[in-house]
């Protein structure tokens, strides 16, 4: 089997392009007519939004999977569903790997012992999406109750050849209340990264990169030059660009000169860019999947231009 980090960089360079869309939807930006649509075959609140979310998303695969190498749903806003959402999420990421994209489920999990196994095992299915409920690639966790918890996510990576993302320094403006804090002149989220470079080492076998990433903020570009030094081994998914104020020349540091080494978080202002500014004038809500077709090319130059991406 090939790891999750060899089947990432591949589909990298064979798109050409570290762009990563958030599959992130919301009721009140979804387009009308899957509203209505969804409106129209009935069910509770949560059953009609679930129905609504799962069309949006997988229409929004459809236009992106020749684009870019990967999808990151956000399982919050299918939770917020309920029962129903939580099958619609699972269904989107059935129909990303279907389409041949890779998927990063966002579901920020964290706990301790079989609790932390049980969360690995729904959501983790490695190169084999029948091998977990859910069957995503690659799942963000949460490592802030202690290093003990990653450790049963990161025995089902190797099990099933998935990857981790583990939370580091976070792209909100809060992000320094607690990870700012200082014991022995290291801050608390360099100490984090140390412990992730350490458990990526263990899991390279002698190749640049392992399958245990970590999440790092553009919105925080000093920090995330600072942290591409101290772990060298692991592969960045760096969230803020675009709508939470991220640029191109911010994210630049992540990569290595062969434009590995991470992949750039556009959300918001992929999924609902033809809401705003250009995008809106020239496509609108008429036009919708053709407004999120070209905010996914305008990233992709964006990132070719202004960081080592131009070199895949």
């Amino acid at each position: 089997m090939a790891s999750y980090v060899e089947r990432l960089h591949q589909a990298i360079q064979k798109k050409k392009t570290p762009a990563l869309v958030g599959l992130d939807p919301r009721w009140d930006q979804i387009p009308a007519e899957i509203q209505n649509s969804a409106d129209a075959s009935g069910g509770t609140c949560g059953e009609i939004q679930a129905k609504a979310y799962e069309e949006f998303c997988l229409r929004i695969i459809d236009v992106v999977a020749p684009l870019v190498p990967a999808v990151k749903p956000q399982s919050a806003f299918f939770e917020a569903c309920g029962p129903a959402g939580v099958i619609a999420l699972r269904n989107v990421i059935q129909a990303a790997r279907q389409a041949g994209l890779l998927v990063v489920c966002d579901a920020k999990r964290g706990d301790i012992g079989s609790t932390a196994q049980a969360y690995a095992a729904a959501y983790l299915a490695g190169e084999d999406p029948k091998s977990a409920p859910f069957g995503a690639d690659c799942l963000t966790v949460n490592p802030y109750m202690g290093v003990d918890t990653l450790q049963p996510f990161v025995d089902r990576a190797k099990e099933v050849e998935a990857g981790l993302y583990v939370l580091v320094r976070t792209s909100n403006p809060g992000a320094g209340d607690f990870q700012d804090r200082e014991t022995d002149s290291t801050k608390l989220f360099e100490n984090v990264a140390d412990r992730v470079e350490a458990l990526s080492q263990e899991m390279a076998n002698g190749n640049d990169y392992s399958s245990i990433g970590a999440v790092i903020g553009a919105t925080y570009p000093k920090e995330l030059d600072e942290l591409r030094k101290r772990m060298p081994h692991v592969p960045l998914l760096v969230p803020g660009y675009g709508s939470q104020g991220g640029t191109s020349a911010d994210v630049a540091g992540a990569f290595d000169q062969n434009g590995l080494g991470a992949i750039v978080n556009s959300s918001r202002g992929i999924i609902f860019g033809f809401q705003k500014g250009k995008l809106a004038e020239e496509f609108g809500e008429e036009k919708w999947e053709a407004g999120v077709e070209a905010a996914t090319r305008l990233m992709i130059e964006d990132l070719a231009a202004n960081t080592p991406a131009g070199n895949l």
